[in-house]
C-alpha cells in the first residue's frame, strides 16, 4: 500500500473533522480540541520549544494516519528524562536539539500516538511513518525521533521497526471488582487499611469538604480558582507560573466538557484545593493539582480517593494519577511499565544509548519488582 506522508506546522491546517475522524474522540488527549487548545493558546509555539509538526498519512489523497509531533528545542514538558543524552552531546561538542517528538505536550499519559483509519492497513501506515521519520530528522538537522507513552504492543511494533525501546515506572489503580470504596479497603491488610481510614478520617475533622464536579457544572468561578492553585504548585515546584494558560483550560471548558471532572476542597464555603482530572469510557487521568492552603492528607482524599471513588460509582476501571509518587503505592495504586521509543541518528550515540537502555530496563524490572511488595493488599490468609 502506497503511503504519502505530509509534515503540518498547525493543527487547524488539517481541521477538525479530518483530524477526529482519524483520532477519534475517545482519547481525550489526541482529540483535536485538546491539541488546538494548546496551539491557539500559545502554550505550544517553535518559541517555546514546542513546533508543531504533525505528521499526517495519506493514501490517494485520502488521510489515513494522524500523528501529534513537535520539534522540540528542551526537553522541558515530556516526563521521559533525556538531559542526559543531550549533556552527553554537548560534551562531545554536538547538538541534541532540534529533535523529533510524538508525544502529548506536559501529559505523561499512555495512550494513541500514531492514529491509523480503521479501513487502512495499521502496519503498513506504521512501517512508512518509521521509515520516514529518521530521513526526515537528518533533513531538519534533528538530532533524533521519539515517541513517548505508547501502550506495550505499540511500543513493541516500534521497535520492530528499528526504534529502540526505554520503560519508566509509574503507579496505576485498576478496579478488581471492588464494587465500592468499602469493598476496595477489605483488599487491604488490616494494618493498612486503618492507615488509609484514619487518612480520610483527619480530612473529615480538619472541617473540609469535597465535591466532584463534571463538565457544565464548573462554574466560571471555580475555573478562576483552579487555574490560580495551577499557577501556584508551578510556582513552589518550578518558580514559574506553569506551561499552560488560562486561555487553554478556558477553550477546554469549552469544547470537550465531557472529558472535565474537578474536585473541590473545601472548608467552610471558602474552597481551598482543587484537582483537575480527565476521563473516557475506562479510565481517569489525574492532572493537575493545587491548594491554597495546607491541609494534612487532603492532597490524597483530593487527587487519589475522590478519584477512585469517582471510578468506582462510573464504572471506570482504570485510575492513572500522573506521573512519579511511590507514596500512591501503599494506598492501591500498583507498579507499571511505561514505554517510549527512540532513534538517534548518529550510530555511535545510538549503540551507547542502547547499551544504557538495557542496563536501565533491568534496574527497572527490580524495582518494579521491589515496589509491587510495598502494595497494601492482603496476602495468603491475612
Amino acid at each position: 500500500m502506497m503511503v504519502d506522508l505530509e509534515f503540518i506546522s498547525a493543527i487547524a491546517d488539517l481541521g477538525i473533522e479530518n483530524w477526529n475522524a482519524i483520532a477519534g474522540v475517545e482519547y481525550p488527549f489526541t482529540r483535536y480540541e485538546f491539541l488546538s487548545a494548546l496551539e491557539t493558546s500559545g502554550a505550544v509555539t517553535a518559541e517555546k520549544g514546542w513546533q508543531p509538526h504533525h505528521v499526517v498519512a495519506r493514501r490517494d489523497d485520502r488521510v489515513i494516519g494522524v500523528m501529534p509531533m513537535y520539534i522540540k528545542t528542551h526537553s522541558y514538558g515530556e516526563y521521559v528524562f533525556d538531559w542526559s543524552w543531550a549533556d552527553a552531546y554537548q560534551r562531545h561538542g554536538r547538538s541534541y536539539y532540534p529533535k523529533l517528538l510524538a508525544a502529548i505536550p506536559f501529559t505523561p499519559a499512555t495512550g494513541p500516538r500514531l492514529c491509523v483509519s480503521d479501513e487502512a492497513d495499521r502496519d503498513a501506515v506504521m512501517a512508512a511513518v518509521a521509515t520516514a521519520l529518521p530521513a526526515h530528522a537528518r533533513a531538519l538537522g534533528a538530532s533524533s525521533a521519539h515517541i513517548l507513552f505508547s501502550k506495550p504492543e505499540v511500543s513493541t511494533a516500534w521497535q520492530e521497526q528499528g526504534f529502540m525501546q526505554r520503560v519508566g515506572p509509574q503507579y496505576h489503580w485498576y478496579d478488581r471488582d471492588y464494587g465500592d470504596f468499602e469493598g476496595f479497603l477489605a483488599s487491604f491488610s488490616s494494618r493498612k487499611r486503618k492507615t488509609l481510614r484514619k487518612e480520610r478520617r483527619v480530612v473529615a475533622e480538619q472541617g473540609l469538604d469535597l465535591q466532584i464536579l463534571v463538565g457544565d457544572e464548573i462554574s466560571a468561578a471555580q475555573w478562576r480558582f483552579f487555574f490560580h492553585c495551577y499557577q501556584l504548585t508551578y510556582a513552589k515546584r518550578s518558580g514559574h507560573g506553569g506551561y499552560l494558560p488560562e486561555a487553554f483550560f478556558a477553550q477546554l471548558a469549552a469544547t470537550m466538557s465531557e472529558n472535565l471532572v474537578m474536585v473541590v476542597a473545601s472548608h467552610g464555603n471558602e474552597p481551598v484545593a482543587v484537582a483537575l482530572n480527565f476521563r473516557d469510557q475506562h479510565t481517569l487521568y489525574g492532572r493537575y493539582w493545587g491548594c491554597v492552603r495546607e491541609y494534612e492528607f487532603l492532597h490524597f482524599e483530593t487527587c487519589y480517593y475522590q478519584g477512585i471513588e469517582y471510578c468506582l460509582r462510573e464504572g471506570l476501571r482504570h485510575f492513572d494519577p500522573g506521573a512519579q509518587g511511590e507514596h500512591k503505592i501503599q494506598r492501591g495504586f500498583t507498579p507499571i511499565l511505561t514505554y517510549s521509543n527512540h532513534f538517534l541518528a548518529d550510530a555511535d550515540f545510538s549503540e551507547a544509548v542502547a547499551r544504557f537502555l538495557d542496563d536501565e530496563k533491568q534496574h527497572i524490572a527490580q524495582y518494579l519488582r521491589e515496589a509491587s511488595a510495598m502494595l497494601p493488599f492482603r496476602r495468603g490468609d491475612e
